[in-house]
């Protein structure tokens, strides 16, 4: 019997075989980026029920992925316009959506356990692959593509928010000039390279005649010019640089019209440490900024925190440790009286520290930003935050790419690196990749050889 759309149960039951290509979606991929339906231009997206169902069961919620699950729900029901999903609605682009109830689980083979959603959404793309479809599986989760693969079927990650990690700007460049340009530059004599360099990129020119001779500068976008560092040999809250990326990043953190800095390194490279002390100078002595806020993903990523006893900084001590602890050092580096010190720090407000979770909405003006290991945001989170910084704000985001807790997320897909790639032609953006571990000894190797 046909129902108000004129379309009969069985109509709405078959699997949707449209002409072209059409990718299967995992529901991971709607959280991970509510705008992924309209990143297919004009191929088709197809969603089986038990996406729906997995939105519907993420959508409560104040976090990220429970807003995402929101998001979608309601660009689906717009997209619907009153006509039936099974048959497909236009999207934006040239693409068509599909959404099918059927089960399709009889074409799993035995032993796949048929009450997982994911295994369910695979069925999907076996039936689809079984109707002659050109079908591809998109999904963040690996164990997912490893099945479709033994499946039959074409997977692949999302694609849209991913970089080249491997060619990821590293913030610095080396250049051989003549001797006399060397000796030039010291005399605040600027340099104009014949080489592509990218909005205050640090530069590192180096004598033809002797590569041990060398000077430091910094392209300025504006001029075209390598100019000399301002800020590559200061002492912020009483920190010297211990090398020559550290010195690019004291360059980039201290500089005002630089308003956002990446700064990615392995562990003990010095990133968070570099990023307090230039905050301490500039928010208790220079008073540049009112106050330093501090913030790091709690993971599992987008987990609450109000679970936990007491008031929010009580909650969030625990979580905020590794921040304390390069507080302690610079206030106290024999590390005598540096918890008294470092509370006075919060108490007076020179230091604030927030969640990730509890960003958004807010409107951060003339603040010092810090976002600690920000790899395990997604592209989406990072704008969320990013966007919320005020007039006469500074944002830096810090964060190791091989250190990444985000089981969705690798090296190639997080939000910091997104965000290198995004921001490396912009003017007020400066990266640093710090290589060398100054921690001690034993973090470098461990760093190295673990």
């Amino acid at each position: 019997m046909p129902d108000s759309t004129g379309l009969s149960l069985d109509d709405q039951d078959q699997i949707p075989t449209p002409p072209g290509r059409s990718y299967l979606l995992d529901t991971n991929v709607l959280l991970h980026d509510a705008d992924s339906l309209h990143a297919f231009e004009d191929n088709n997206v197809i969603l089986t029920i038990d996406v729906l169902e997995e939105l519907d069961r993420f959508k409560r919620g104040n976090d990220e992925k429970a807003r995402n699950a929101r998001r979608v729900i309601r660009d689906i029901d717009s997209l619907r316009n009153g006509l039936p999903l099974s048959h497909g609605v236009a999207v934006p682009g040239g693409g068509k959506l599909y959404v099918t109830v059927k089960s399709f689980v009889e074409d799993l083979p035995k032993g796949m356990d048929r009450s997982v959603p994911d295994n369910r959404i695979l069925a999907a793309g076996v039936a689809l692959r079984k109707a002659g479809a050109d079908v591809v599986f998109v999904t963040k989760d690996i164990n997912a593509r490893v099945k479709a693969d033994a499946l039959g079927i074409q997977a692949q990650d999302f694609l849209a928010t991913r970089v080249n990690f491997d060619e990821l700007y590293s913030g610095w460049s080396e250049h051989e000039v003549p001797h006399e340009t060397v000796e030039g530059f010291y005399k605040h004599e600027p340099v104009r390279l014949d080489a592509h360099l990218h909005p205050n990129e640090g530069v590192l020119l180096k004598s033809a005649n002797n590569p041990k001779h060398t000077a430091r500068g910094i392209f300025r976008a504006d001029s075209g010019l390598v100019e000399p560092l301002q800020h590559g040999d200061s002492h912020p809250w009483g920190l010297s640089a211990r090398n020559l990326q550290q010195q690019f990043a004291f360059e980039l953190l201290m500089r005002p019209d630089i308003q956002l800095v990446t700064m990615l390194g392995q562990a003990g490279t010095g990133k968070t440490l570099l990023a307090l002390a230039v905050g301490l100078q500039l928010v208790a002595e220079e008073k540049r900024y009112r106050r330093i806020m501090v913030s790091r993903p709690i993971m599992p990523l987008g987990r609450d925190i109000g679970y936990l006893p007491g008031s929010k900084e009580e909650k969030l001590s625990s979580w905020m440790e590794p921040v304390s602890d390069n507080l302690q050092y610079l206030v106290d580096p024999k590390l005598e009286q540096s918890g008294d010190k470092v509370q006075y720090l919060y108490d007076t407000g020179v230091v604030e520290v927030e969640a990730v979770t509890y960003i958004r909405g807010r409107s951060l003006p003339k603040l010092f930003i810090i976002i600690d290991e920000a790899q395990n945001l997604t592209p989406h989170e990072v704008k969320t935050v990013v966007s919320r910084a005020g007039e006469g704000a500074k944002v830096i985001l810090t964060g190791d790419a091989y250190q990444i807790d985000n089981p969705y997320l690798d090296a190639s897909s997080n939000g910091l690196t997104y965000v290198v790639e995004r921001f490396k032609d912009q003017p007020i953006h400066g990266h640093i990749t710090l290589a060398k571990s100054e921690r001690s000894e034993l973090a470098s190797l461990a760093a190295t050889l673990l």
